[in-house]
């Protein structure tokens, strides 16, 4: 699995014109997942997320959590994390999970991070055309890879 995850003062997904879903403070996380992706990469990057301390204590220093500033999270399906770009320009996107695949694991990811964080979380729509708005605190962003755990 693969995340995009950007600290945010405020993101949203709208979905044909309409606002799906919205965060305040927090985490949008952009999730690409591939066929190689188990239950034990869900459990690692909650424990990741929850834990991640990227936000400022009152000495200005990142040393608190999301979950320490009580902050929102929005996890946002995206297969392009996968991209191959190694022949040619137009990527391919082969090493991405069919829905199938995918969708499950999107769904256990989020319902353990909702757990994890003690409130519900935002989502957009798994293979929808949705569009992202973010305003990126810091800017603050950083990519996990489960394949990168040691």
């Amino acid at each position: 699995m693969r995340l995009v995850i950007q600290r945010a003062s405020h993101a949203s997904v709208t979905i044909d014109g309409q606002v799906r879903s919205q965060i305040g403070c927090g985490l949008l996380i952009l999730m690409g997942i591939c066929d190689e992706d188990t239950q034990e990469d869900i459990d690692w990057l909650v424990r990741k997320v929850v834990m991640l301390r990227v936000f400022d204590d009152e000495n200005g220093v990142m040393n608190r959590s999301v979950m320490d500033v009580d902050g929102d999270i929005m996890v946002v399906s995206q297969f392009t994390l996968y991209a191959s770009y190694k022949k040619g320009n137009r990527p391919s996107w082969i090493k991405a999970s069919h829905p199938t695949v995918a969708i499950p694991l999107y769904e256990q990811f989020c319902d353990r991070l909702s757990a994890a964080l003690g409130k519900p979380i935002a989502t957009g729509e798994f293979g929808a055309d949705m569009k992202v708005e973010l305003v990126n605190d810091g800017p603050v962003t950083i990519c996990m890879d489960t394949k990168n755990k040691e």
